[in-house]
C-alpha cells in the first residue's frame, strides 16, 4: 500500500480481506482547525466537536447517499447539544450548544487530556444523559433514513460502539482522537473496522475462525496511538498499513473533505419572507438592525428597514 492522497481532511475506505474486516480512516486537519477557530469554544467542547466531526466523518464515508449526512448528539449535561453534517460531496460544517459556566464546573475538580481539554470520561461529565441520533436526507422526493441510541458509556468510541451494535447489528469498533498541535492548530481522527457479513468471507472459514480473526481486528485497532493517529506527517495508507501490514491492507479511493457552510444570503432572505414583520423585532441589536447568525460558521446577515422592505416587496411583486 503506497500513499497517494494528503494527510489531512480526508475519509479513506480500506479492507483487509484475510480478517473479514472493513474500515474507514478519517484524518481532519485544516478543516477542523477553521471549523473550531470561528467560535470561543473552552478546549473541552472544541475536543468533543472535533471528536464528533471525525465520527460523523467515518460514519458517513460507510454510506452511500446523495444528500446530507447528520450526526446530533442531544445531553442534559453542560453540553445540551452536538450538530455536525456532511454532504455527499464532503462539505463539512459542526457546532455545540453548552453551559460555560456549567463546562468550568463540571471539569473544576477533572485531570484534563494537554491535547483535546477532554477529561477521562467526557460523555457522562459533559453531555450527561441522552441520545444520539444520524439522520440521512437525500431530497423531498426520498424516505428520511434515521437511527436513534442513547448515549451509552464512557467516551464518545463507546457511544458509537453502541451505535453500530444498535443500527448496523455487525461487529465494529470505532478509535477516536482529538487535539491541539504544538502549532496551536486542532486536528482529530477516526479508525473504524467494521466485521463484513458472512456472505463476503471466505467460505471455509467456520463462526470460531471468524471470532478468531474480528478479536485480531479489535487488537490491531487498539494498537493504534493518538500520537500517529493525529501526526500531519503521517498518511491514511501509512497508518492503516502500519497496523494491518501483515493482513495486506488494501485502500479504496479517498473521500476529500473540507470546510464549507451552506448558509447564504438567499436562504436568509427566504426564511424571513415566512416570518411576520412585527415577530421580527426581537432579532434587532442595538442599530435597529434585524440579525440572523449562523450557529455553524458564525456569519451575521444584517437587515435594516430597507433590505426588509425589499423582501416584502418582491413578495408582492411575486405573488402579484
Amino acid at each position: 500500500m503506497t500513499s497517494m492522497t494528503p494527510p489531512d481532511d480526508l475519509a479513506l475506505p480500506f479492507q483487509v480481506a484475510s480478517l473479514g474486516v472493513r474500515g474507514r480512516a478519517v484524518r481532519l486537519g485544516p478543516a477542523l482547525d477553521a471549523i473550531l477557530s470561528r467560535h470561543a469554544f473552552p478546549d473541552a467542547v472544541a475536543g468533543l466537536l472535533a471528536e464528533t466531526l471525525a465520527l460523523g466523518a467515518a460514519l458517513a464515508a460507510s454510506m452511500k447517499y446523495e444528500g446530507i449526512f447528520t450526526l446530533q448528539i442531544r445531553g442534559d449535561g453542560p453540553v445540551r447539544l452536538i450538530v455536525v453534517d456532511q454532504t455527499s460531496a464532503g462539505a463539512l460544517r459542526g457546532y455545540a450548544a453548552f453551559d460555560a459556566d456549567a463546562v468550568a464546573a463540571a471539569l473544576a475538580d477533572e485531570t484534563l487530556d494537554a491535547a483535546s481539554g477532554l477529561p477521562a470520561h467526557p460523555v457522562p461529565r459533559l453531555l450527561g444523559n441522552g441520545n444520539m441520533a444520524s439522520t440521512v436526507a437525500q431530497g423531498p422526493d426520498t424516505e428520511r433514513y434515521q437511527g436513534v441510541v442513547a448515549l451509552e458509556g464512557a467516551s464518545l468510541s463507546d457511544c458509537a460502539h453502541h451505535y453500530f451494535r444498535q443500527s448496523d447489528q455487525l461487529a465494529a469498533a470505532v478509535k477516536l482522537a482529538a487535539g491541539r498541535g504544538a502549532d496551536g492548530h486542532w486536528r482529530a481522527a477516526a479508525l473504524t473496522v467494521q466485521a463484513l457479513p458472512s456472505a463476503e468471507l471466505i467460505a471455509e472459514l467456520d463462526a470460531e475462525e471468524r471470532d478468531e480473526r474480528w478479536r485480531t481486528a479489535l487488537v490491531m485497532l487498539g494498537s493504534a496511538r493518538t500520537g500517529e493517529m493525529l501526526d500531519p506527517a503521517l498518511a491514511a495508507e501509512t497508518l492503516v498499513w502500519r497496523l494491518f501490514h501483515e493482513q495486506a491492507p488494501m485502500a479504496f479511493g479517498a473521500v476529500a473533505l473540507r470546510d464549507q457552510c451552506r448558509c447564504s444570503r438567499g436562504r436568509i432572505d427566504r426564511m424571513l419572507r415566512s416570518v411576520a414583520r412585527e415577530e421580527l423585532d426581537d432579532l434587532r441589536d442595538e442599530r435597529g438592525f434585524v440579525v440572523v447568525g449562523c450557529e455553524f460558521c458564525a456569519t451575521s446577515y444584517d437587515y435594516d428597514d430597507a433590505a426588509l422592505d425589499a423582501l416584502a416587496t418582491r413578495d408582492a411583486a411575486i405573488g402579484a
